[in-house]
């Protein structure tokens, strides 16, 4: 699984990292069905961030949130995408 994050108009500190990766560890058994993890953190007057998931069988899925706070972003672009993602894993598995 290839993971990029970026972060414009301001410089992500390393503890926001680790805090990203720990909540991307909680993505339930996806590392071997996914083929990309694209973030990208904005600041204006508040950060917006955005996530795009590429699937091996070609499907992506893209997630944006807005607030006022980075760790809430954070928290709030990952539960999005964890159900995103379990949703499209179920869809997989009903094709089968």
């Amino acid at each position: 699984m290839n993971i990029d994050v970026k972060a414009v108009h301001f410089t992500m500190q390393e503890d926001t990292k680790a805090y990203l990766d720990r909540k991307i560890n909680r993505i339930p058994n996806a590392e071997n069905m996914i083929v990309d993890l694209l973030f990208t953190f904005t600041k204006n007057k508040d950060y917006a961030a955005e996530a795009t998931v590429n699937f091996r069988w070609g499907v992506s899925i893209h997630v944006k949130e807005t607030d006022f706070d980075l760790r809430v972003v954070v928290d709030k672009m990952i539960d999005k995408l964890e159900a995103k993602i379990i949703k499209e894993k179920e869809k997989v598995k009903e094709k089968r």
